[in-house]
């Protein structure tokens, strides 16, 4: 057989191909296409870079730096190759445009995904890049049938410039130009050979005001690392986060928390973590960062980086206690005066034992956690000569002693805790199902889908029991049902969720069962509850309605047929004139449920006893994916 010297057939590409090729943050969110744009002006050796946002659709979005520019070859080979290995053909240092010493920078890009960041507001833009004395402008486009990207203009004129000007008309994604300002002021550290504007307001970016430590640290594998420990009382202005940061070459990874790795270092709501925050500086971490700068790589390098930080942290938190341990002793007596008042020199002494010892050997406790074990000394002292035990002993009713004796007999202290643990894991799960279902960000396949799914008690108290479980049965009926529609082709999750499948077109369905045994001593499928999630901004229509319909109508048809079968649909909203319940299969054996995320809520936050408002300030600063990370972790 001849073999062609030219391909006899090419790759062909949809219209929308390199949009939905990548990273779908970087195309639909304005704040992660401009900073990785801002990241490219870095990386180009710039030492300005101008954003203008405008004010309504239609106008134009300029991005423009003075950086090195592009000659014509080297946007044919950059700009136009996908997935360009930046690393390979260019390397980690980044050069300068002029002969002027400058510090030494490293290059945040590594895969070329950022350059196309102007896709996130229109499917084509205008670039004018200048080098070598030659001005490169040129009109890039997505809408060409078979193209992956093209050039459908291009002039060329002599210039004395150096630099990159991108132009895009916003048709989608238009962006909010003071929270622009704030999100990239903190993703960015202070350098003085490199200025951000937005709309002719230059940032102040992140000089670590307030630093209270810094400290030169070396991990495991021979990564090193600058540790800083910051009081934000000290700092002129305040952070949009809160946790420790990891910066590599002055750009933020990820989103700074109190987790590192799985582990739940600290409670966002404490004093403690609101004060400090831990800055972790190093230009040696770049090979463990994920391609998307969303965080780091899951690695033994990785955990052994982790516990390099924490072990940090804790002697800082430590040292900190001790500094503020006379600060803590006056908060914690001043809010047990009256108690204090009558306490015996032994017991005053003992006070000042407990609030050194909680304080030192575990800086991360809650002041609430201080307070309680102080009152309980206070409480042992005053038991020992009985006076107020008697006195209120004295003033109780028949009626109220015994209602004590009752809850003494049922209850220790070890059950309460167990039940205010549970309240507030399920009061975390509802408020962050009210953040995560409006946040845009937020990765709903594996983050609210899940959440949701897995809470059963949310649908109502008759499912919050173990027996509701995935069995051989079902996930045989599921694979049948979805065996075209599961992402992937056979994506029944049975190693880790068996019950869950995720569908093509970004749904979730969950199915559980309750097995009973009947007459012929035979297990048999009693219930069964379906909760089919759709992706963010879904509006449930009669069509949503007639498939959850037919998954009844087909459980009856694949042997189900002697369940109780009850079916959620949730979405972002339900369509208007549409009713909420519905009954279905040949003898009602089904009911179809259609709700949204704020009527789930609603409902689950008065399940609670209205307990979410009365207890708003434990959660309104809270982020939704740390109530996310919280429900799913223990306390370190």
């Amino acid at each position: 057989m001849k073999k062609n010297s030219e391909p006899i057939f090419r790759s062909l590409f949809e219209e929308d191909y390199l949009v939905r090729s990548l990273n779908s943050s970087i195309t639909s969110q304005a704040d992660i296409a401009l900073t990785e744009l801002v990241a490219n002006a870095w990386d180009a050796g710039a030492t300005k870079v101008s954003i203008f946002i405008p004010d309504e659709y239609g106008e134009f979005l300029v991005v423009e730096d003075d950086g090195n520019g592009l000659t014509e070859e080297e946007f044919q080979q950059r700009w136009m190759t996908l997935a360009y290995n930046k690393l390979k053909h260019q390397g980690k240092q980044v050069l300068f445009p002029d002969k002027k010493k400058r510090s030494p920078r490293m290059a945040y890009g590594r895969n070329g995904i950022g350059r196309h960041s102007l896709l996130c507001f229109n499917d084509e833009y205008h670039i004018v890049t200048s080098k070598n004395g030659k001005e490169l402008s040129l009109t890039v486009s997505t809408k060409i049938k078979d193209q992956a990207i093209s050039v459908i203009e291009q002039n060329i004129s002599s210039t004395s410039k150096h630099g990159t000007r991108l132009e895009v008309r916003v048709e989608r994604n238009l962006p909010n130009v003071d929270k622009i300002r704030e999100i990239i002021s903190s993703r960015f550290l202070h350098d003085p050979e490199f200025v951000i504007e937005v709309n002719k307001q230059q940032l102040s970016l992140d000089q670590l005001e307030g630093l209270l430590d810094t400290t030169e640290l070396t991990t495991p594998d021979g990564y090193n690392i600058t540790a800083n420990f910051i009081d934000s009382k000290k700092s002129s202005r305040k952070s949009i986060y809160q946790g420790i940061a990891f910066w590599e070459s002055g750009r933020l990874i990820g989103i700074p928390s109190w987790i590192l790795g799985s582990v739940f270092y600290l409670d966002g709501r404490t004093a403690l973590a609101k004060r400090y925050t831990i800055v972790i500086q190093s230009n040696e971490l770049a090979e463990l960062v994920k391609e998307d700068w969303s965080g780091f790589k899951n690695t033994n390098e990785t955990e052994n980086l982790y516990r390099t930080v924490a072990e940090y942290v804790n002697t800082m938190f430590e040292q900190t206690a001790k500094v503020n341990l006379e600060e803590t002793k006056a908060a914690v007596k001043q809010e047990l005066a009256a108690k204090l008042k009558d306490a015996s020199p032994l017991a005053q002494y003992e006070v000042d034992e407990i609030i050194e010892n909680i304080s030192i050997n575990s800086p991360t406790a809650t002041k609430e956690t201080v307070y309680i074990a102080v009152e309980a000394v206070l409480n042992l002292e005053s038991s020992k000569n009985g006076k107020e035990l008697l006195m209120k002993l004295s003033q109780l009713s028949e009626e109220d002693i015994t209602g004590l004796n009752t809850i003494l007999n049922k209850w220790s202290v070890k059950d309460a805790l167990t039940v205010l643990s549970e309240i507030d894991r399920r009061l975390s799960i509802i408020e962050a199902i009210r953040k995560l279902s409006k946040d845009k960000s937020t990765d709903e396949l594996h983050v609210l889908h899940p959440l949701v799914t897995e809470s059963r008690w949310l649908f109502g108290p008759e499912y919050d029991t173990p027996e509701y479980t995935s069995n051989r049965q079902l996930q045989t009926v599921m694979k049948t049902l979805f065996k075209k529609d599961i992402l992937g082709g056979d994506g029944v999750k049975t190693n880790r969720r068996p019950d869950l499948v995720v569908l093509a077109d970004n749904t979730s369905l969950s199915m559980t069962g309750v097995e009973e045994f009947g007459d012929n001593e035979l297990a048999t499928i009693t219930k069964v509850l379906i909760v089919e999630l759709k992706r963010g901004g879904f509006e449930i229509t009669s069509k949503e309605r007639n498939q959850a319909t037919d998954y009844v109508d087909s459980l009856i048809t694949l042997g189900i047929n002697t369940a109780k079968i009850v079916a959620f649909v949730v979405g972002d909203k339900v369509a208007k004139g549409l009713q909420r319940q519905y009954r279905a299969g040949t003898k009602d054996e089904g009911s179809i449920f259609l709700t949204d995320f704020d009527q789930l809520v609603d409902t689950a936050e008065k399940r609670m006893f209205g307990l979410r408002n009365k207890l708003a300030t434990m959660y309104d600063d809270i982020p939704g994916m740390t109530l996310y990370q919280q429900s799913k972790l223990k306390l370190f």
